[in-house]
Parts: structure tokens; sequence; C-alpha cells
């Protein structure tokens, strides 16, 4: 996010490896597609509506409050859960495999085996009902990690959790290299999940 005099918005962030660096579980095109086309769309449809705002409220003009409201969660969803998602990915070579640490704890104390919610996210990854996420996601009210299936980027979020990571299953993410086999791609993506990453999240939650 940019801060400025009186002006706020969103902005890309960049990616901490090469575009190639997934391959051949994310292809370089399929990475920068995914990365500067989408996810900046997002970017770009929020500071839109932002921008849309302040000048409604400086010109003292009425706004249509609830599709106006519903898009800026759409594009701030988008873009929140895109950040989380190329941090809860790394190279290939140097990601995926079993965790350890407090995450690798926190899942087997919550779902009895990495197996078992391995399993579980996967089936709440490939089933999401048109385009979305599966997002495990911890909040310390409760102390336990829970899988949210959230369709689009903001229906089925659970309220003030915080994300440990996710996997987007709309097809822009994967439809160069796997067409329409999501499956497969949710299958690729735990060569690739970045459990340093997750466990450090993990660490400020608990």
């Amino acid at each position: 996010m940019n801060k400025g005099e009186g002006i706020k918005s969103f902005s890309l962030p960049k990616l901490r490896y090469d575009y190639n660096a997934l391959s051949p579980y994310m292809s370089e095109e399929q990475l920068k597609l995914h990365h500067d086309k989408h996810h900046q769309a997002y970017v770009n449809g929020a500071n839109a509506i932002f921008e849309k705002l302040d000048k409604a409220r400086k010109d003292s003009v009425d706004i249509d409050a609830k599709a106006m409201m519903k898009e800026l969660s759409f594009h701030i969803g988008g873009h929140m859960l895109h950040s989380a998602f190329w941090d809860c990915i790394a190279p290939a070579g140097k990601g995926g495999g079993k965790p350890g640490g407090a995450i690798a704890d926190l899942l087997i104390n919550e779902f009895g085996s990495f197996e078992r919610f391995k399993k579980e996210f996967s089936m709440a990854a490939t089933s999401v009902e048109g385009s979305g996420w599966a997002v495990l996601a911890m909040q310390e009210c409760v102390s336990r990690p829970l899988i949210m299936q959230v369709e689009k980027h903001n229906v089925n979020v659970f309220p003030g959790f915080r994300i440990l990571m996710d996997l987007d299953v709309w097809e822009h993410a994967y439809y160069v290299d796997y067409k329409n086999d999501r499956a497969k791609f949710v299958e690729g993506f735990w060569n690739v999940v970045n459990w340093d990453y997750v466990n450090k999240v993990c660490a400020m939650i608990k």
C-alpha cells in the first residue's frame, strides 16, 4: 500500500523470485499473466473506487453504496489474497514437502496428521464452486487452524482470521499450464508451498 499526503492506494507487490522459478509447476508465462495482469487488475479496480469515493465526497454527490462497497470488497479481497499467495509459494526445489516447526504441530493437533490436512485442503480447493480460493486461516479466539473455501475473493470469509496459506483456484491461476485440470494444478501446488513463510505467520498469531 502506498501512502502519500492525503492519498492512500494499493500497489502491486513485487515477487520474491523470478518468473521462471516455479517451473514446472507454474510456468513463466502463467505466472506473468497471473501476477502482472490479473493481480494488477484488482489493484487498479480498488484504486479506481477510492478515486470515485474521494470525488463523490469532495463534490457532495451521493453514491450507490451497496454496489460500490460490494465491488470494493471484491477488488480488495483479490489484492489481499493474491499478495498472501505469492508469499506462500517458493521456487521449485526450495518449497513443498512436509512442514516442520510450529505449523507442523498445529496441523497434526487439528487434523491428526499432515496427510489428513493435505487431503482436506486439496478437497476444498478442487471443489470450490466456480472461481475462488482454498485458505488455511487462524484467529486467536479459537486457537485452531480452519480451512476456508472462499468463493470469488470475498464470499464465505471468516472475518478477523489471519491467512496462514492460500491457494488461488480461479482458472486464470492455472489455465495456461493445466487447461481445465484444476486437480492437477492443486497437486502441483504442494511442491512449491513455502513452509518457512507459513511458519513465520503462524508464530505471529500464537
